[in-house]
């Protein structure tokens, strides 16, 4: 009897140390699998602050309704020609084309535009529609 008792006693010894490593396989396989959510749950908040911050700078830039036309000056002895303006038929004439433009120290106009002298000013106007492509202020 004490032999029976003894090899059960030992078998039951044997499943018992047994018992803690399946226990500690299906922790370390918890442990993983809590490190993945919340890695997961990490980059999610990091794409809600990244989607926060979109929406701020978007917010941001709507907001901002000044004109910088009232900040800038324009060209012209009144000031008021702009880049996207069309410039006044009064300077269409022969005479406020500039042809030397290399002399005006200016760049060569793109083929369809020309410099006009407007005062000081020059202005790089499209030749068919008068569009202004480009303004430099003499001062």
């Amino acid at each position: 009897m004490n032999k029976h008792l003894i090899a059960r006693s030992m078998i039951a010894l044997m499943l018992a140390a047994n018992v803690p490593a399946f226990a500690q396989h299906n922790d370390r396989r918890d442990d993983r699998r809590e490190y993945r959510d919340d890695r997961r749950e990490d980059r999610r908040d990091f794409r809600d602050e990244r989607r926060e911050d979109r929406r701020d700078y978007r917010d941001a830039r709507r907001d901002d309704r000044r004109d910088d036309r009232q900040a800038r000056r324009g060209a012209g002895p009144r000031h008021d020609l702009y880049r996207g303006n069309r410039l006044p038929a009064n300077y269409h004439h022969k005479q406020y084309v500039v042809d030397n433009w290399r002399s005006h120290r200016l760049s060569a106009p793109p083929r369809g535009y020309h410099w006009v002298q407007v005062g000081n000013d020059y202005v790089l106007a499209a030749i068919a529609t008068g569009i202004i492509a480009s303004v430099l202020l003499g001062n």
